[in-house]
């Protein structure tokens, strides 16, 4: 009798002590159960996390802890189970001109943009709230400059908040090695998108990412055409040197040298690269109308850069550019098929709002098209989340403790369907969570 007092005297302090060390977390949201996906290593781990709790304080992640150390006294708790979690989107290379720009890109799980302005663009709108969080980038390089003038312009970028670095055509490979370093010690992040110096250079240099596969793949062109399109690259006419690159890229085949050693050298160096096909997905023959999306109610088309037509979602273009642009869309799907196959890593953006891309919307055509390209939606999705804390250091795209707390918990898996990330979800933003259905009304 008496071992039987202690064995219940034993199991009772048991009892207390468990029940003691049950933790309650003040003034945090709590997000529990549902599984958390693994989204580290460009999406090649599978260490997927359940029965976990993630600890939101004010705008950031706290910690993630065991689920069974949460107190039953425990406040604002989100239950996720049965559901799915991850880092709320980024989009790369995009625009916000208004409110319903902002909107959009919420309501389609984009909680950070990497902001960009230009003629074709328009300016930045900067007062949206709600709005993603924005990493405003800016260019140097457009125009030939001094080295001075380069580190003038780098340092007054950086005063002004800018966070990445767009370095230009006209940079000298002595002005990339200049620019990327010096932005680099600011804690700045680097993209490329080069024309007097060669790709392979900015690789081995360790520029952080490459934007647009027509521009990246330069380096497969003849350095004579190359310099061409350096000098004049924007033009829209068929016959201008940029136009001739691309026809050259249309006539590409799988087996180019200059195609396999450019995919080589893309594989084997620590730069990322994105591939904004969206700029060409309207007019592809397996394109969905982006005008029958909901969200897409709230946008004005004259607000798009040559927007896609509301019955047939395609553009109306003259049929001869038309068919320039769907035969390039072609060979770039096989190029970028070439460039994953050899070990390229991705990050995703739409290039919002041109040639018909739209905010939001144009960043899930973007996901589709990778996995065209052969990802596994595992590594599409770690290409607009995790993989822009891998490629430019900046902390967000990542559930750990310190991290943002921008996260998406969704009704279906996405692992099973990229689509899946469109459907029915709770968007927190920055700690906080957003109605999601209130941003379909201005």
């Amino acid at each position: 009798m008496k071992c039987k007092h202690v064995y219940l005297s034993l199991l009772l302090i048991s009892i207390f002590f468990s029940c003691s060390t049950k933790q309650i977390y003040k003034d945090a949201i709590i997000i529990k159960g549902g599984k958390i996906i693994d989204i580290s290593n460009n999406g090649t781990s599978l260490n997927d996390l359940t029965d976990k709790a993630i600890i939101i304080k004010a705008d950031t992640i706290f910690k993630i802890v065991e689920e069974s150390s949460l107190s039953r006294k425990q406040e604002h708790i989100i239950d996720a189970t049965g559901k799915y979690i991850l880092p709320g989107l980024t989009d790369g290379f995009a625009v916000i001109n208004n409110q319903d720009y902002a909107n959009a890109f919420l309501y389609m799980g984009i909680t950070d943009v990497i902001g960009v302005e230009s003629f074709r663009r328009g300016k930045f709108y900067h007062n949206a709230n709600p709005s993603p969080n924005v990493h405003m980038l800016e260019s140097v390089g457009d125009e030939p400059i001094t080295n001075k003038q380069l580190l003038d312009s780098i340092h007054k970028l950086h005063n002004n908040g800018i966070e990445v670095l767009l370095m230009m055509y006209k940079l000298t490979p002595e002005q990339l090695e200049l620019a990327h370093n010096e932005a680099k010690k600011l804690g700045m992040g680097t993209i490329g998108e080069l024309g007097f110096t060669s790709y392979k250079k900015g690789m081995d240099l360790g520029v952080d990412a490459f934007v647009h596969t027509t521009r990246y793949s330069l380096d497969v062109a003849p350095d004579s055409m190359a310099i061409k399109v350096a000098e004049q690259p924007f033009s829209n006419d068929l016959g201008s040197p940029k136009w001739r690159y691309y026809q050259y890229l249309t006539n590409l085949k799988k087996d180019d040298k200059a195609l396999l050693q450019h995919a080589k050298n893309l594989g084997n160096s620590n730069s990322y690269i994105m591939p904004t096909f969206g700029l060409l997905y309207i007019d592809m023959p397996f394109s969905k109308n982006p005008w029958n999306e909901k969200i897409a109610t709230i946008i004005d088309s004259r607000d798009v850069n040559r927007p896609a037509d509301k019955i047939t979602g395609k553009h109306n273009y003259p049929p001869e550019e038309l068919a320039a642009y769907q035969k390039l869309g072609y060979n770039e799907l096989m190029i970028e098929k070439t460039y994953y196959e050899n070990g390229a890593h991705y990050i995703s953006g739409s290039g919002t709002d041109v040639w018909g891309t739209m905010p939001g919307i144009s960043l899930h055509q973007e996901l589709e098209v990778l996995s065209r390209t052969g990802l596994t939606n595992r590594e599409v999705l770690a290409t607009t989340t995790s993989n822009f804390n891998a490629a430019f250091g900046l902390k967000f795209g990542k559930l750990e403790s310190g991290f943002k707390a921008n996260i998406l918990i969704l009704d279906d898996n996405p692992l099973d369907d990229i689509k899946n990330l469109k459907g029915k979800k709770i968007v927190i933003l920055n700690g906080k969570q957003i109605d999601v259905d209130a941003l379909l009304n201005l």
